[in-house]
């Protein structure tokens, strides 16, 4: 990561949200009055809302920079249409593992109360109002910003526990109550300590070091992350369920696990030191010093496919004790030296495959070719023109005593034909 990536993030509403900008990018559409009813006594389902039910305001946050705005979506679109309409996704939607690139997490605004005498009310809210929301989530989304795990070299962001309650905070703030006479109340902020059931996954592996694997600190960014996706069909998933997996250990139902890529990748990162982990293929491949470490580590004369195990162990150690010297510790280098071997060998199989066709197509070929010759060779036998086996057996390319052999079958079987009527 930069010095930019790592320059420290201040959450803020974005510039048109705010009463200095006169909203100008805050276009709100609410739908008239007589267009937001229900009618809970309608015989159809899809009779008992008005359209203006579909309205939907809504507050965005951007969990990488701390970027809050708020909007709106149109009541007149299709109800199945409204997550087209929102700049992100819902907090639910995105699971509590890696967040997606470029993701917005939206906060859907409430805008209805319900009272036994006075019935339905609606009530939607003014940019002023809205600012004033977003105003009060500051705090929540800064602690959000600070503590959310950010991984690799492109930071990519994963939940972390304290990250998921200070979303919950946000929710907390964002939802209003109203009272029968649409009066809003909005409660206070809070920061809500982050409790004991969401548990960090580095917290857990350092609890249980046993379950660490030592290969990690050697893995590369794909492996890393394909062992963190793990969801079996019962039980926990992710790191912990892994590992307690092939431990065969149990977990206590109640829990919830964050941060399973970012205590994968901190477990490399302290395994390397001050080393920098670093794709073993991209070194080997791309920078001149991985080439001329695979240059002179090469088995001189003989090709991977042909190097025994051992051999391809003494190359790994040979590789990683030149990047060493580099300030580097190269990861998925056990799985690249196996697939390069693997892709060789797989080049042999189709090479006898190739061999072996030809074989068959040239033997079927022969075996036509020598039906040919036989049968010549019977013929010219059989007139008897004064010529020797030697002569013949030359025409046909074979050797002299296979042709007396045959001369003398052709013979024993005119001697023993029946005499004819």
């Amino acid at each position: 990561m930069t010095a930019a990536d790592n320059a420290p993030r201040t959450a803020h509403i974005l510039t048109g949200y705010r009463p200095e900008d006169a909203f100008i990018a805050a276009e709100l559409d609410p739908p008239p009055a007589e267009y937001v009813w229900h009618d809970e006594h309608a015989e159809q389902q899809e009779q008992r809302y008005g359209p203006g039910m579909r309205y939907q305001q809504w507050l965005a946050v951007d969990p990488g920079d701390g970027a809050v705005w708020f909007g709106d979506t149109d009541w007149r679109a299709p109800r199945d249409g409204l997550t087209g309409q929102l700049p992100g996704l819902p907090r639910r939607a995105l699971g509590d593992g890696t967040i997606p690139a470029s993701a917005t997490v939206v906060q859907l605004l409430s805008h209805l109360t319900h009272d036994q005498q006075q019935g339905c009310t609606w009530r939607f809210f003014t940019a002023e109002e809205l600012h004033t929301v977003a105003e009060r989530i500051l705090p929540a989304v800064q602690r959000l910003v600070d503590s959310i795990h950010r991984i690799g070299p492109d930071g990519e962001l994963e939940w972390s526990a304290e990250a998921a309650t200070a979303w919950d905070d946000i929710e907390h703030a964002a939802t209003p109550t109203l009272d029968p006479s649409g009066t809003v109340r909005w409660p206070r902020p809070r920061t809500t300590p982050t409790p004991a059931w969401r548990i960090e996954v580095g917290a857990f592996l350092a609890a249980n070091p046993e379950l660490c694997d030592p290969s990690w600190a050697v893995t590369a960014d794909a492996e890393l992350d394909a062992y963190a996706d793990y969801h079996p069909v019962t039980g926990y998933g992710g790191v912990p369920g892994r590992t307690c997996h092939n431990a065969e250990r149990h977990i206590e139902d109640g829990f919830t696990f964050y941060g399973h890529r970012a205590a994968l990748y901190a477990y490399r990162a302290q395994a390397s030191g001050d080393r920098t982990p670093t794709d073993a293929r991209t070194w080997l491949e791309t920078t001149e010093a991985g080439k001329s470490t695979w240059e002179a580590a090469k088995p001189p004369g003989a090709a991977l496919a042909d190097v025994p195990d051992c051999v391809l162990a003494d190359l790994n150690d040979r590789f990683q004790n030149s990047a060493r010297e580099h300030g580097l510790v190269l990861t998925g280098l056990h799985t690249y030296l196996r697939h390069l071997r693997t892709e060789e060998r797989a080049g042999v199989d189709q090479q006898l495959l190739f061999e072996g066709e030809e074989v068959e197509r040239l033997e079927n070929l022969l075996k036509g070719f020598r039906a040919g010759r036989n049968r010549t060779v019977t013929r010219i036998l059989a007139w008897s023109d004064g010529r020797t086996d030697a002569e013949i057996a030359h025409l046909a390319s074979m050797p002299d005593e296979h042709v007396s052999q045959w001369r003398a079958r052709l013979n024993d079987d005119r001697t023993t034909a029946p005499p004819g009527p």
